[in-house]
């Protein structure tokens, strides 16, 4: 059983106001997005007011949004994040959202029954801003296991058996 959630945050840049009608389409589809998530094999929780969404927390800036979400693996939420109906929302982001020119998306691992306060999530992401990828901080392309939990080596690695049996 896991010991450990993945946490992830994500940051965006609005090119207009979110009540605008250049954010309309984004907006609504967020519920949409949102119940797929909270549907999602290996969802554990997600930040949100009573609306709903996280779009009226304004903890980075007021022309920003934020998502935070518990995952049971690193896995789990890649195959939500890329491999699910979520990337239709990812492949117009361009519409939506400026170019980010700094790291915007973090994660890393909490303990069962951890939920991470979003000034947590901004430390985290100044650690990969300032250090990169670490075990404390890290990126889909360089991910870390989770603490003590020793990370799977592929037996293709050794030609099948381990040499030293």
């Amino acid at each position: 059983m896991n010991k450990y959630h993945i946490a992830q945050l994500n940051i965006a840049t609005l090119l207009a106001p979110i009540d605008s009608s250049q954010l309309s389409d984004f907006v609504a589809n967020l519920d949409r997005i949102n119940a797929l998530a909270d549907n999602s094999p290996g969802f554990v929780w997600r930040l949100q007011t009573e609306d709903g969404d996280a779009t009226g927390i304004d903890y980075f800036g007021s022309d920003k949004i934020v998502n935070l979400s518990l995952w049971d693996s690193v896995e789990a939420l890649h195959n939500y994040v890329y491999r699910s109906v979520h990337v239709e929302i990812m492949r117009r982001k361009k519409e939506w959202f400026q170019k980010m020119g700094e790291a915007y998306m973090v994660l890393w691992w909490v303990p069962v029954g951890h939920i991470p306060s979003i000034e947590e999530a901004a430390q985290k992401l100044n650690i990969l801003r300032e250090h990169g990828p670490t075990a404390e901080a890290f990126t889909f392309k360089k991910s870390f296991p989770a603490p003590r939990e020793p990370a799977s080596v592929p037996t293709e690695t050794w030609g099948g058996e381990c040499p030293a049996t």
